[in-house]
Formats: structure tokens, C-alpha cells, sequence
């Protein structure tokens, strides 16, 4: 898989989620709001073989279109009434499958840098990645705070089902998230077994629990101080029950049955604070379940897979070195 775009530079993300905070509390697209201007969607996302999570529906209902600015960029998705799985093969396989949960504060996929960059970096060492473009639950899904962990438990279980046509042991499927993809990844290692939706075929049969999973700047508490305010109330609406806020917290919820985890932060993230990553951290030490934290000085947030010349870079490597421990 070759690079046929540029990456996304930490200045160009963090103009586009000014964009986004901005329309979130009701301006429109405006001189003050246009969106820098970024990279236009890959040929590689664009050419990659798609496979519907739902093909008889999706369960549930209520969505609603939202309007997005002429200005929008492509590779930040938006809109998603049918969630795929798209497809990244490598030359030669490994046996392990990844899928990545790309972040976009559950208003938007980012498909590039927590996608593309993604599936690029992990098919290079082997793997078999499918990169999982969600429903997001703030476009007018019932039981929204659901929506997000459907996709993903039924996104573990797509991919179990396909592992003989593309040559991995479905014993080996590893998950990363991103972000606001990284408390939805949290969810999914803590939450797999969770009752969200009711079985539409054979494929709902299989586990779904990821066998490792890795957690990039990620969001794990939705309360205040700590939290990402805006994916906080995109997943739980502005004014949550005690009991939902709860449910959505992905710390709380680490038993002997969660998988390995691995965390990567940056010491400088505006964003999402580092305590986050400290809270699963703590999650996982306290139940007696593996995990291992890399917090990194600079990258600040949504630096995907890192320059290469960086040391928040070197992740990819690590996480690598990490799943050959966990995936024996």
C-alpha cells in the first residue's frame, strides 16, 4: 500500500476543530469558521474494497441528515446512515487482522490520519486492517449513545467472520481507537459483551471482544473536568442521567475479561488531557489486567500515526513489538 497523499499537518486538525467548536454552538460557515484547506479524500480509501456492517439494516433508527458547510473537507466523514468496513490487505499476511476506530469528537470519521495513515502503517508489518467509518450518534440516531458501540461490536464480529477469504487467525483481531474512536475503542474492550442490539444473523454469533487493543490519545472519562467536552455531549446529549454517564464510562467497566491495552498520549495535548489515558491505566492495574502506557512530550492531539521523525512517531513500532507479546 503506497502513500498517495500528504499528511496532515497539527496546525491545519487544530483549525478544523476550531471550525467544528464553532458550529457546535450554532454559527454558521462564515470567514471566522472556514475550515483550513486539507488533504482531498485518497485514492487508496476511494479504491479499497467495502464491506457494509448491516446488509439487512441497521438496527434501530431516527437518522437524520445534518447540514454540513460547502466548505467541509472529505476526508473528515460526516453523514454516515451505513457504516462500512473498508479493506487494506497486505503483501504478505501475518495472520492477524487490525481494525481501526478512526476519532472525530463523534461528529465526524477522520479517515485520513487515523485511517489511511493507519492501515498503511499496520499493512507494512502484515496485518490485515479494516478501518470502521461508524454511525455517529448526534445525527438523530434512537439510543444514541448505543449507536457507536453497535458498529463497533458488530465491526470485531464482520471481521471474524471474513478471516478465512482474507488469511488470519480470527483468534488474532486487534482493535485501535483514536480519541473520541478511543473511548468508543475502551467501550468495545470493556463493553463486548454489552446487549446493544439483538442478533440479525449468524455473524452475531461470534465474540466479539477484540484480543488486544490500543488507545490513542483517547477519551475515557465523559465528565467534566477531564473529558472532551464536545464528544461528551455528541455521545450522551446535554443533559445525561447519572446511570447513562455511568454506562459510557469505560473505566468503571474493566474486569478480568478485558483485553491487554495499550495506551499512547502526548504530555502536551490541548485537547484531550492526559488523565484520561491515567484513568485507564489505573482501570486496568487495579483488575490485574495487562496494559502499557507510552506518554510522549510533544505530538499534542491527533497526530495519527506521528512523523516519522518524531519520537511520538515511533508508536506504531511499539504497538507492533507489543501485539507479537499478546497475539501468541
Amino acid at each position: 500500500m503506497h502513500a498517495n497523499h500528504r499528511s496532515i499537518g497539527r496546525r491545519e486538525l487544530l483549525a478544523a476543530a476550531a471550525g467544528i467548536a464553532a458550529l457546535s454552538v450554532g454559527k454558521t460557515a462564515n470567514a471566522a469558521t472556514q475550515f483550513p484547506k486539507l488533504p482531498p479524500m485518497p485514492r487508496a480509501w476511494i479504491d479499497a474494497e467495502q464491506i457494509p456492517l448491516w446488509p439487512n439494516g441497521t438496527p434501530g433508527g431516527g437518522y437524520t441528515a445534518q447540514e454540513v458547510p460547502g466548505d467541509w473537507p472529505d476526508i473528515m466523514v460526516r453523514n454516515i446512515e451505513t457504516p462500512v468496513l473498508r479493506v487494506f490487505r497486505p503483501e504478505k499476511s501475518n495472520g492477524r487482522a487490525l481494525l481501526s476506530i478512526p476519532g472525530g469528537a463523534y461528529t465526524f470519521v477522520s479517515i485520513l490520519n487515523e485511517g489511511v495513515d493507519v492501515a498503511r502503517a499496520m499493512t507494512a508489518r502484515g496485518y490485515t486492517v479494516f478501518v470502521l467509518t461508524y454511525r455517529l450518534p448526534d445525527e438523530g440516531w434512537h439510543n444514541r449513545a448505543d449507536v457507536p458501540l453497535q458498529d463497533a461490536q458488530r465491526a470485531i464480529r464482520v471481521i471474524r467472520a471474513h478471516a478465512t477469504r482474507f488469511g488470519y487467525d480470527p483468534a488474532h483481531v486487534a482493535a485501535v481507537g483514536f480519541s473520541a474512536g478511543g473511548h468508543l475503542g475502551a467501550t468495545l474492550a470493556t463493553g463486548f459483551g454489552e446487549k446493544v442490539y439483538a442478533p440479525r444473523d449468524a455473524t452475531d454469533a461470534l465474540d466479539a471482544r477484540p484480543a488486544a487493543m490500543a488507545l490513542i490519545y483517547p477519551v475515557i472519562s465523559v465528565t467534566a473536568p477531564v473529558t472532551h467536552g464536545e464528544s461528551a455531549m455528541r455521545l450522551l446529549g446535554k443533559s445525561p442521567s447519572p446511570d447513562l454517564i455511568a454506562r459510557r464510562s469505560p473505566a468503571q467497566h474493566v474486569t478480568a475479561q478485558t483485553p491487554p491495552v495499550f495506551i499512547v498520549h502526548a504530555l502536551d495535548d490541548k485537547a484531550v488531557p492526559v488523565e484520561n489515558s491515567m484513568i485507564m491505566l489505573r482501570a486496568q492495574q487495579a483488575a490485574n489486567r495487562p496494559v502499557e502506557l507510552h506518554l510522549f512530550e510533544e505530538g499534542n492531539h491527533g497526530f495519527g500515526v506521528g512523523p516519522a521523525d518524531k519520537p511520538c512517531g515511533q508508536w506504531p513500532a511499539l504497538f507492533a513489538a507489543w501485539l507479537d507479546r499478546h497475539l501468541k
